[in-house]
């Protein structure tokens, strides 16, 4: 029976270790001290509610299936029928989970590839309910300069808190780039952090055992004797967990930071003591936390030079202040897509392709709205319209049907006859003043063209009444 392996009692792959360490934890404190100590965690986590709750999120976020292929649809009767022999083998000690599937999905700008690690539904259903526990233990702990993966925190508003804080002064930032961070954080550093605040001993042993679970790739599982691979629920909080560490080390000596997961910026006052918090960071990163800061992408510079970029975010100064924009290669980035959503050979309606490039866009602009971009999307608007006009004209193919329609559109027959034969580009004749008088904007906008510089408008105008 598919999934049955979770349940399995003795599974030769795993280390021996495992249970002999739980074992030897169960015998300093039993299950009834630590509930009389209020430290019965684990409790918490199996609560019916807490687990009904936890598979709904894991529903909502519409995951892939893992290595068994079991989808979140097909989880819920399985979990409904072995629900009690699942838990008990929580209970117990005994809960081996499978290991990850590794997929690899594209980094922004074409910089390599990021790898995830996607735990199976069960697991996430587990991972997700273990998290909405530990989050109300470590949240208060958590550094005010912290804004990612944090409930009612965002990545807009770490990079207002950045030009709160170039408003008062800090015109310097350090931008810290730390290689592969999910992959290469220490278990036992993680660990020890986690004991700290969690007294119920089997609840940091079935952390663990997802810490060293392994990733099966091409087939073949391999062990992992560091990171928490990012695909599952609990990772974002094991990371910021640990990250933390940076944060208070920084607030101690009173330095200003903002991180949102592993994007961190460190601020200053003069370019001076930029590069000196580029060594001190780094040493503390590579000396304490015993992570790897890449030299080459971490860097001191100003938070108006075209070098600084957080979250896709930069900043900029003209006579009224302080404004946020996107950096130029986000808009880059989205302009591309753009260009690849309407390309003229993909063979679909129109209509289809306009809703496609509005999804697209209104996602976009959900996210950089509080930033100054009104020049860069009218240019990208009228850019768009010509590239749909293109996009018709090419699936009207033959000359005579690029007659016919030109003439129904109130273009006259010698005009359409000339145009619908011409040999010029697609492009060119997409510019011309006869396709903007036949395929008009007004036209367009019926056949479910997005006037995305009006959205933007009303988005941008909310945030500057908050």
């Amino acid at each position: 029976m598919r999934m049955a392996k979770y349940l399995n009692k003795g599974c030769p792959q795993r280390d021996s270790v495992e249970r002999e360490e739980y074992a030897g934890a169960r015998s300093i404190g039993t299950r009834e001290n630590e509930e009389r100590d209020g430290a019965d965690l684990l409790g918490k986590i199996l609560d019916r509610n807490n687990l009904n709750r936890a598979y709904k999120q894991v529903k909502r976020n519409h995951g892939a299936p893992g290595i068994d292929g079991m989808t979140v649809e097909e989880a819920l009767p399985w979990l409904r029928e072995h629900r009690e022999e699942l838990l008990k083998s929580i209970r117990d000690g005994e809960y081996e989970p499978n290991p990850v599937r590794r997929k690899e999905i594209p980094k922004p700008e074409g910089s390599g590839m990021r790898k995830l690690g996607i735990p199976t539904v069960v697991d996430r259903v587990i991972q997700q309910a273990i998290a909405q526990q530990l989050l109300p233990i470590f949240e208060p702990l958590f550094s005010d300069g912290s804004y990612g993966y944090r409930p009612g925190r965002s990545a807009q508003q770490a990079i207002r808190k950045v030009k709160e804080y170039a408003e008062q002064g800090y015109t310097q930032v350090v931008v810290i780039d730390l290689s592969k961070y999910f992959d290469t954080l220490s278990h036992e550093l993680l660990m020890n952090l986690l004991r700290r605040q969690i007294h119920d001993r089997r609840v940091t042993n079935i952390i663990k055992k997802y810490l060293k679970s392994g990733v099966m790739e091409n087939g073949v599982v391999r062990k992992t004797e560091e990171g928490s691979p990012q695909g599952g629920p609990l990772s974002p909080l094991l990371a910021n967990i640990y990250l933390n560490e940076f944060d208070q080390e920084m607030k101690r000596r009173g330095v200003q930071v903002i991180r949102y997961a592993d994007d961190i910026v460190v601020l200053a006052k003069s370019q001076r003591a930029a590069g000196h918090l580029l060594k001190s960071s780094r040493k503390y990163l590579e000396g304490k936390l015993k992570l790897q800061v890449n030299v080459q992408k971490s860097k001191a510079t100003g938070v108006y030079s075209k070098q600084f970029k957080f979250l896709g975010f930069t900043l900029g100064k003209n006579g009224n202040g302080i404004y946020i924009r996107a950096h130029e290669k986000s808009l880059a980035k989205a302009k591309r897509k753009l260009k690849d959503l309407t390309r003229r050979n993909q063979g679909r309606n129109v209509r289809k392709v306009m809703e496609n490039v509005k999804v697209y866009i209104r996602g976009w602009l959900g996210y950089y709205y509080i930033a100054s971009i009104k020049q860069a999307l009218q240019r990208w608007n009228g850019w768009l319209r010509r590239r749909f006009r293109m996009y018709i004209w090419k699936q009207w193919k033959k000359p005579k049907t690029k007659v016919q329609n030109l003439r129904k559109l109130g273009v006259p027959d010698e005009q359409a006859y000339q145009w619908g034969n011409s040999r010029l580009g697609y492009w060119r004749i997409a510019g011309s003043a006869v396709l903007q008088r036949s395929i008009t904007n007004e036209k367009l906008t019926l056949a479910g063209y997005y006037d995305f510089p009006a959205q933007y408008e009303h988005l941008h105008k909310l945030h500057l009444c908050d």
